[in-house]
């Protein structure tokens, strides 16, 4: 087999295609800095926990990150069907 064959059929590189995902749905990816960010500021309190114990300090961080992660995408489903049903009804009506 030559190498043409084992090219994707989409000639785009892996940042273009995350490019258009993005735009196609902006929460993925303040999901993803979300989840980034509450990680990161949790590894930085993680010296400063006093007492706390690891393991709970862990799971707060988890739930932390998991609430803004599910809150991300539930914004991205209400917006994508607030696009889809919505806002077409209010510009059909206003042709009329």
């Amino acid at each position: 087999m030559s190498s043409e064959e084992w090219k994707p059929t989409d000639a785009g590189t892996t940042s273009s295609k995350l490019i258009k995902k993005s735009k196609e749905s902006p929460f993925v990816p303040i999901g993803m800095a979300g989840f980034l960010g509450v990680v990161a500021f949790g590894l930085y309190k993680l010296r400063s926990r006093g007492d706390q114990k690891m393991s709970v300090h862990l799971i707060h961080m988890r739930v932390g990150a998991q609430g803004f992660v599910v809150g991300a995408m539930t914004f991205g489903v209400m917006y994508s069907m607030y696009k889809e049903y919505i806002k077409p009804r209010f510009d059909h009506t206003d042709d009329e």
